[in-house]
């Protein structure tokens, strides 16, 4: 049995689950005898606590995964894939309105391409949306104080609180490894894509 070392750049509980259930589902679509081994590391996103915008959130699980192949390759460690997670909000104005959602992102490299994939959005609440951009508490605090109870970040996470538990923190990392494991697991349509594209 052929098995790839997946190297997840956070130690955080619901993300390295979330990691571990899509890997379960991606294995099949690997090839017969394929396995994938998860592991987390301390890893660093070089961006806010909470990141504000898609960019950022984008810019964290880009950054997380190059500081790991940096990490490891120091150490003299090697992966077959590397992946980053974030976290944040996502403002958009629409119809004058302005909007906070909560987003999860991951990047999924081989270590020479990667994709980006996206969980999805829950809108948060005006006083809990106000508490992180204008008073800038970190989410994890600002949750905490909202569902008046303590360390949801390492449980159910934001989305658990907003959406009464049908999705999870680890639920929406799950998602958006997923998406972003496609072009590894799917190739053919991703090839067919790019030769379109031409």
């Amino acid at each position: 049995m052929k098995t790839w070392k997946i190297a997840v750049g956070s130690m955080r509980r619901p993300k390295l689950n979330a990691v571990k259930e899509a890997a379960s589902q991606i294995e099949p679509l690997l090839g017969e005898g394929t396995g994938l081994d998860v592991t987390g590391y301390q890893g660093e996103s070089g961006v806010s606590h909470t990141p504000t915008s898609r960019k950022e959130l984008m810019q964290g699980a880009r950054q997380r995964v190059e500081a790991l192949q940096e990490s490891l390759r120091a150490q003299g460690m090697a992966a077959d894939f590397f992946i980053g997670l974030e976290g944040g909000l996502d403002v958009v104005v629409e119809n004058d309105v302005k909007r906070v959602f909560l987003e999860s992102w991951a990047y999924v490299s081989d270590g020479s391409r990667g994709h980006f994939g996206c969980s999805g959005s829950i809108e948060l609440p005006e006083t809990l949306a106000e508490e992180v951009l204008s008073r800038k508490t970190e989410l994890s605090q600002a949750i905490d104080q909202f569902a008046g109870t303590v360390g949801i970040r390492d449980g159910q996470g934001a989305w658990g609180v907003l959406s009464r538990n049908l999705i999870s923190r680890q639920e929406s990392f799950r998602l958006a490894v997923v998406a972003a494991f496609a072009p590894f697991y799917n190739p053919k349509m991703y090839r067919v894509s790019a030769a379109a594209g031409r």
